[in-house]
C-alpha cells in the first residue's frame, strides 16, 4: 500500500500562485509515476500532470495548464509538488495526488484531495 497526504491547498487571486504538495508513505518503491488530477463542482476528474518516480525527471501535462504548472518530485522527501501560476478562476478544484504502481497501469492510490480556490 502507498499513502498519500496533499497540502497546500487555499484560496488565491487570479494570476496568483500557489504550490502543492504530496507526501507518500508506504510502499514508496513499488511507485512508477505520480500524478496530480483536479475536479471541479459539477465536473469529472479530470488530468492535470504527471511525472515518473525514478530516473531522469520527466512532466506531462494537460494543455490546460501547459505553461502555467510545473510538477517537480524530491525523491530524498518522497514528495511531489505541483507549482500553480498564473492561476485562474476555471482552475478551482479540488486536486488529487496519484500513484501508479509498477505493476500496473492505473493510479492506484490517491491522497484525500486539497481545495484551490480561484478568486476573480
Amino acid at each position: 500500500q502507498v499513502q498519500l497526504v496533499e497540502s497546500g491547498g487555499g484560496l488565491v487571486q487570479a494570476g496568483g500562485s500557489l504550490r502543492l504538495s504530496c507526501a507518500a508513505s508506504g510502499r514508496i518503491f513499488s511507485i512508477n509515476v505520480m500524478g496530480w488530477y483536479r475536479q471541479a463542482p459539477g465536473k469529472e476528474r479530470e488530468f492535470v500532470a504527471s511525472i515518473n518516480w525514478n530516473g531522469v525527471s520527466y512532466g506531462s501535462y494537460a494543455d490546460s495548464v501547459k505553461g502555467r504548472f510545473t510538477i517537480s518530485r524530491d525523491n530524498a522527501k518522497n514528495t511531489v509538488y505541483l507549482q500553480m501560476n498564473s492561476l485562474k478562476p476555471e482552475d478551482t478544484a479540488v486536486y488529487y495526488c496519484a500513484a501508479r504502481p509498477v505493476t500496473t497501469f492505473t493510479y492506484d492510490y490517491w491522497g484525500q484531495g486539497t481545495q484551490v480556490t480561484v478568486s476573480s
